[in-house]
C-alpha cells in the first residue's frame, strides 16, 4: 500500500471521524464488481436499494461498499485496490448528511439565491453544497444540479468552507416531482411517434448498429423498470453511459435520437416531459464534457 499513503491516510482519517469510504480509479470512478459480483449476479448487497444477500469482501458495488471499519480499508483484499487509487469517496448517506452537486457557474448562481447557506467545497467546475440530513439521491433535479445521499457517493475534495446547515424542505422539494407517479391512464405528456436510431442518423458512428441498439435496449430496460421512482435519474444515467461510447466517433452519432428514446421510455413510466428532457440532456452533456 506505500504506493498511494495519502489516499489511504485520508480515507482512514474520514473513517474515523464516521464517514463511510471507497477508493476510486483513473476515471474518477469506483472499481468494478469482482467476478463474483459482476452484472448483479450476487444478488445485490443488503444496504442497497434493492437489498440482496451480498456480502463481498471486496469493494464492489461502488457507494454500497463504503465503510468505516479500519480492519476492512486495510485489509488484504483492499490493498491492491489501494495501490491503483487515485482518490477517495464518500457515502453522504451513511453519514447522515446530502450534498447538492452545483456542476457548473449558473447552478452555484442558482443554489446562491434559492438555498439556505451551509458548508461548501469547491469542484472542478463549481461547488458540493453540504447539509445535515439524508434523502433520496437524484440525478439532474434541475440543469446541472445532483443530489448525492443515499444511494450515490460524492468525491472527498476537503472539508469545505462555513457552518452545515440542516437539511432543508427546498432540497428535499426537488425531487418531488420525479417521485410523483401519474394516476392510472393520466396523460404525462404529448411525445410525438418515437424516432429510432439507425445509419441515417449516424453516418459518422464507428459501433456497428447492432451494437448501439443491444446498449441502448438494455438501458431503456433499466428506465421502465423504476416504474414507483427513479426512472428520471435512470434516464440520466443511461444517457451519460451512452454518450460516453460515442466519445471517440468522428460523428455525427446521432445522440439527439437516443436521447428521444430514453425520453420517450422516462415519460412510459411517469416522468414529466420537462424533467425527462432535462436530465436525458444533461446525462448527454456530462459525458461530452468530461471527456473533453
Amino acid at each position: 500500500m506505500n504506493a498511494t499513503p495519502e489516499v489511504l491516510r485520508v480515507a482512514l482519517a474520514l473513517a474515523g471521524a464516521g464517514v463511510p469510504v471507497l477508493p476510486l480509479r483513473r476515471g474518477k470512478v469506483p472499481f468494478g464488481n469482482c467476478r463474483s459480483c459482476k452484472d448483479g449476479a450476487c444478488g445485490g448487497r443488503p444496504v442497497m436499494k434493492a437489498a440482496g444477500p451480498c456480502r463481498c469482501l471486496a469493494p464492489c458495488h461502488a457507494w454500497a461498499a463504503a465503510t468505516t471499519d479500519p480492519h476492512v480499508l486495510t485489509s488484504p483484499v483492499w490493498a491492491p485496490v489501494w495501490r491503483e487509487a487515485v482518490a477517495v469517496a464518500y457515502h453522504p448517506g451513511g453519514a447522515g448528511l446530502t450534498v447538492v452537486d452545483l456542476d457548473n457557474a449558473a447552478a452555484v448562481a442558482w443554489a446562491r439565491e434559492t438555498l439556505p447557506v451551509t458548508r461548501t467545497v469547491p469542484t472542478t467546475r463549481g461547488e458540493h453544497w453540504i447539509y445535515r440530513g439524508a434523502m433520496p439521491s437524484s440525478n439532474a433535479v434541475r440543469p446541472g444540479v445532483d443530489i448525492k445521499s443515499r444511494t450515490q457517493y460524492a468525491r472527498w475534495l476537503g472539508p469545505g468552507t462555513g457552518r452545515m446547515t440542516v437539511l432543508p424542505s427546498a432540497v428535499r422539494a426537488l425531487i418531488t416531482k420525479e417521485e410523483t407517479t401519474p394516476a392510472p391512464g393520466e396523460v404525462v405528456s404529448s411525445l410525438p411517434a418515437r424516432a429510432v436510431w439507425d445509419r441515417s442518423v449516424a453516418t459518422g458512428c464507428r459501433h456497428t448498429e447492432r451494437y448501439v441498439r443491444m446498449g441502448l435496449e438494455r438501458g431503456l430496460a433499466r428506465v421502465r423498470a423504476r416504474t414507483e421512482s427513479g426512472a428520471g435519474s435512470q434516464a440520466f444515467g443511461v444517457a451519460r453511459f451512452l454518450a460516453a461510447q460515442h466519445t471517440g466517433c468522428p460523428g455525427p452519432c446521432g445522440l439527439a435520437v437516443l436521447g428521444e428514446e430514453i425520453t420517450a421510455a422516462a415519460v412510459s413510466v411517469g416522468v414529466p416531459e420537462p424533467y425527462a428532457r432535462r436530465a436525458v440532456a444533461n446525462g448527454l452533456e456530462t459525458a461530452v464534457e468530461r471527456a473533453a
